[in-house]
């Protein structure tokens, strides 16, 4: 499975954006699909993800509230939608198809995006 992604850019602290990640293969209910993110020189980490089928969705302390992910099922298609974006928000920004259900760890994910770079700074 292919995973493209597209929307990362240089935003302002307190900014919106929205990042995308079009699967080239369709997704199934048993599917879970994450964004991560990862600095350089530091582990990729779990900053969202939904359950495919039922569209449950998951964040972290960090992210809830700010960041919503969403998906059109017929479109295979997974959004991330970023409110009041912070300059520690900064990061490359990865989506992860997950075969076997809900996880945070990035090893455990089957495909992942190319990356996109998201840069918050005044």
């Amino acid at each position: 499975v292919d995973l493209v992604q597209s929307g990362g850019r240089v935003v302002r602290p307190g900014d919106s954006l929205t990042l995308s990640c079009a699967s080239s293969a369709r997704l199934y209910s048993s599917h879970f699909m994450g964004w991560f993110r990862q600095i350089q020189g530091k582990e990729r980490e779990f900053v969202a993800g939904i359950r495919w089928g039922t569209g449950k969705t998951y964040y972290t302390d960090d992210t809830k509230g700010r960041f919503t992910v969403s998906r059109i099922q017929a479109e295979n298609t997974l959004y991330l939608r970023m409110n009041n974006l912070k300059p520690e928000d900064t990061a490359v920004y990865f989506c992860g198809l997950n075969r076997n259900g809900y996880d945070t760890t990035a090893r455990l994910y089957n495909s992942w995006g190319q990356g996109t770079q998201v840069t918050v700074s005044s």
